[in-house]
């Protein structure tokens, strides 16, 4: 079988190929999957750059959301079939052929959802799902901010504010020339982070601030995601897209004095330690896209030769919206 490996770190595409390795088997409460489509997602470059906790051991087989068909079951796997269609999480390897992964990380596709679609469930979905419900406990008519609006996790929640009541979105943006692009994704506001952001933020909230803030950078947007968060406002920190070190967070006496609650959330993590509630919220988004209720724009590339490129697109911030690559008709 074929698959895309990540012999060393590297900012380029120039230690990614595609090798043949051997075909995994299943073990006790294990699956293969015969693989699709496959997700592109931004901590593929994180592994590739060589961020702390991102790989184990070189080389690496990246790849973290898969939607295909369950090709083999190991013993003690029960509720799937061979032959089924599913989506699924997968601890790396995703990006070919055939995939080993845990069976709890495994769930049905609903027949009205496209394969393309259900690639991007498992972690880019589920993420901007759980990061509204579970972790910022929207409620409708909250107003919500997302920096990195154009890429995919950003461009879902867009998609799933309105699906879950509603609310205005304000969006942020690394570049210019990328305000049109979130704007196109259903953000209400747009704007540069090369702006005055706490201005144009309480500018287009009339002053009052925001409700919840999703931040994937970091804590280097901290003091703004402060500055514009109304009392009772809570900031979700999801990520460290530049990969530099974090800093510390504010005393509690300042979000005591500002009803603000700072709270930290990774989907990698909760597929990890708590399975039960990600599979949960993957059947969820499934579910509103089969019965209609949310819609996402993928962009798909047509084999894992092409993963590299995209990869680094990502890295340069030159994405836009969700990528999944094709690996079988």
């Amino acid at each position: 079988m074929h698959a895309l490996m990540m012999i060393g770190p590297s900012q380029g595409v120039d230690r990614t190929e595609v090798r043949e390795i051997e075909e995994p088997r299943p073990g006790p409460g294990e699956v293969t999957i015969d693989v699709v489509h496959a997700g592109i997602n931004f901590l593929d470059v994180m592994a590739r750059r060589g961020d702390a906790g991102y790989v184990g051991a070189w080389p690496y087989a990246p790849g973290l959301e898969v939607s295909g068909v369950v090709r083999e079951i190991g013993p003690d796997v029960t509720g799937l079939a061979v032959g089924q269609r599913v989506a699924a999480f997968t601890a790396g390897g995703g990006l070919g052929d055939v995939v080993l992964v845990r069976a709890e990380f495994v769930v049905p596709v609903p027949d009205q959802v496209p394969s393309p679609v259900a690639a991007a469930a498992p972690l880019m979905l589920t993420t901007a799902l759980l990061l509204l419900e579970d972790a910022a406990r929207f409620r409708p008519g909250e107003t919500v901010l997302v920096h990195s609006a154009s890429g995919g996790v950003g461009s879902a929640v867009a998609q799933l504010v309105p699906a879950l009541g509603g609310g205005l979105r304000i969006g942020t943006v690394g570049r210019p020339d990328k305000v049109a692009s979130a704007l196109k994704s259903g953000y209400d506001v747009a704007v540069a982070r090369s702006e005055d952001l706490t201005k144009a933020v309480r500018a287009a909230t009339g002053g009052a601030g925001v409700d919840i803030v999703l931040d994937p950078l970091g804590t280097t947007m901290i003091e703004t995601d402060l500055g514009v968060t109304a009392p009772g406002g809570r900031i979700v920190l999801f990520g460290n897209a530049g990969g530099g070190d974090q800093a510390a967070l504010p005393p509690a006496g300042r979000l005591i004095g500002g009803n603000l609650a700072i709270s930290g959330f990774s989907i990698s993590r909760l597929w990890a330690t708590a399975p039960r509630r990600a599979a949960a919220g993957l059947r969820r988004v499934l579910d509103l896209i089969a019965d209609g209720r949310l819609d996402i724009a993928i962009t798909e590339v047509g084999s894992l030769a092409d993963v590299p490129a995209v990869h680094q697109l990502l890295a340069e911030g030159r994405g836009d919206g969700k990528y999944v690559a094709r690996l079988r008709g």
